[in-house]
């Protein structure tokens, strides 16, 4: 008999566990207001608030705002309360004592007795940093005729008189009714407290209430900073998908929801494990970053970055296909996933780092790089590695799928090329760049690899040489006749003008770098026709204008 009511209280206790994750994940589907409303307009509003993680709350919370949040906040239990606290309240290592009085705030209510269960759950030590950054306590017996012009409070038994200072308002108010209730709940307790307040030291008083606060945060799920940064080690992804399947996705438009399809095929309770892997993957990684477990700025850009690197270590292990997701996340833990797609990222990271820690990548700071490559390459030696868009002045962005690493890895192809391309025609050793860049007026990263480049095509086509250097007045003309022919209406480049420049630059590069040395010659001379071939045409030399493209003797930029 006692074995079956043991197994139907188990059961029972199964079904409301299925069920309150039934409702926490119809709570994740909506926003922040819906879901307050859905708890608060609940049969049992305070017990199903009750039955939630304070995390969920808090961020539920924050998204609403506190000031609207407050009868949500009154519902919770005081352990609950203290969470939020923890959270919301410290910056680093100090204690924000305003966002705390406003948490007190809003925890009030009318119902004396929850709040004063909130408070005697709360750490003393947070109590007392409150009160002594806002009062002077005066000790009425060493001096009965103390009398503060501000606003004041005597204890009952009139021990102490209380000068409140630094606030007003409604925080004021908060403050005193705080005093207020600690004294009417228990005068002994309340005068021990003020008498601590006093003499205890505020540096040991926060350091203690710290303490406390990080060792209920790794309770949480927020591990200690030596062990979060782990999450970010290094780790060999393993061979990757088949050419088949790679070519597929490079040809898909959108990128497929490999976690929304680990999902879909996972049963309630892998579910449930699930999500508690990912909560504590998203507080390591938070905790990594340096970042603030309460900051929902914070949790949104580490929560995202976090998703990136889990889509694609999923992408990868999957060999690209959605339907494998579930046997996946069922063979592989969250941080191995997340792991490998981190790994992805450093790969091209490390590939970055070694092209510009050659002899020749950068000369005085200036990177041997078209503009395009070497904003890419400053991205891909980020901490945490990032791409470029096709976007000027776009902050680069996380990669999302393996699509996006293998463009990066055509750009990083492209750089190398460039180093090995500029390098050669700059004199090969960085002693020799220095030199040939000193023909030219302006510091090398003004000058940019893209004008140097413009510079070298113009000589080889003026001098049939490698001899980099500005346009001379006297030969713009000439120049002008090289490049283009047609009318100004329908200007056109020299049919031979690009396997001339050619033929001069090529020997002086290395073969690995003359395919990036066509595509740059072409490129060049398709700009310098578009921007001035019609007015050369019309006018019968290059005008000023042109030194924006190619470095003129005579003109500043």
């Amino acid at each position: 008999m006692s074995t079956g009511n043991g197994n139907g209280q188990g059961s029972r206790a199964e079904e409301t566990q299925r069920a309150l994750s039934t409702v926490r994940r119809q709570l994740a589907a909506v926003s922040g207001r819906k879901r307050m409303e859905v708890l608060l307009e609940s049969g049992h509003a305070r017990a199903l608030v009750r039955s939630l993680p304070a995390e969920d709350l808090y961020f539920t919370i924050m998204e609403v705002g506190l000031d609207d949040a407050v009868e949500l906040v009154q519902l919770v239990s005081p352990e609950q309360f203290r969470t939020f606290v923890d959270l919301g309240t410290w910056r680093r290592d100090t204690l924000d004592t305003h966002a705390a009085l406003a948490w007190l705030r809003a925890a009030r209510g009318e119902s004396g007795e929850d709040f004063l269960k909130k408070l005697r759950k709360s750490d003393a030590e947070v109590l007392q940093l409150i009160v002594r950054a806002y009062t002077t306590l005066h000790d009425l017996e060493e001096d009965p005729d103390v009398n503060p012009a501000g606003v004041t409070m005597e204890t009952p038994e009139g021990r102490y008189l209380v000068e409140f200072h630094g606030l007003e308002g409604v925080e004021l108010t908060t403050l005193r009714t705080l005093l207020t209730d600690l004294i009417a709940d228990n005068p002994f307790e309340a005068i021990r407290f003020l008498e601590a307040t006093r003499w205890d030291v505020p540096g040991e008083l926060e350091e203690a209430a710290y303490r406390f606060r990080s060792a209920r945060l790794q309770d949480l799920g927020f591990p200690p900073l030596e062990d979060a940064v782990k999450l970010f080690s290094r780790v060999d992804p393993g061979p990757g998908p088949s050419p088949e399947v790679g070519a597929a996705l490079v040809a898909q438009r959108d990128q497929p929801d490999y976690l929304e399809a680990a999902f879909s095929g996972l049963s309630e309770q892998e579910r449930d494990n699930l999500e508690a892997e990912l909560r504590h993957l998203a507080n390591a990684t938070l905790v990594a970053e340096v970042e603030e477990p309460g900051d929902m700025d914070a949790i949104r850009r580490v929560g995202e970055m976090a998703r990136d690197y889990l889509l694609l270590g999923l992408e990868h292990l999957t060999g690209g296909q959605p339907s494998r997701a579930v046997e996946v996340v069922r063979d592989t833990e969250m941080q191995r996933i997340f792991q490998v797609g981190f790994s992805l990222t450093l790969a091209l990271k490390y590939r970055a780092d070694r092209l510009m820690k050659t002899p020749l990548a950068e000369v005085d700071g200036a990177p041997l790089l078209f503009p395009e490559e070497a904003v890419a390459v400053e991205a891909l030696r980020r901490k945490r590695p990032r791409r470029t868009l096709k976007v000027p002045g776009a902050e680069p962005v996380p990669f999302r799928s393996r699509r996006e690493l293998a463009a990066s890895e055509e750009v990083l192809t492209r750089a190398e090329a460039q180093v090995a391309l500029l390098g050669a025609l700059l004199g090969g050793t960085p002693a020799a760049a220095r030199e040939v860049l000193a023909r030219f007026p302006e510091e090398p990263r003004v000058l940019g690899m893209d004008r140097f480049f413009a510079a070298a095509v113009a000589q080889a086509l003026l001098e049939g040489r490698v001899a980099p250097r500005p346009l001379p007045r006297t030969q713009r003309a000439e120049l002008g006749r090289l490049l283009f022919t047609g009318t100004p209406d329908a200007p056109r480049l020299q049919p031979d003008v690009a396997a001339r420049a050619r033929n001069v630059l090529e020997p002086a590069v290395p073969e690995s770098a003359r395919a990036e040395l066509r595509r740059r010659v072409d490129m060049i001379l398709a700009r310098l026709l578009e921007e001035v071939g019609a007015a050369f045409l019309q006018e019968g030399t290059l005008d000023s204008i042109v030194s924006i493209l190619l470095p003129m003797e005579g003109n500043e930029r």
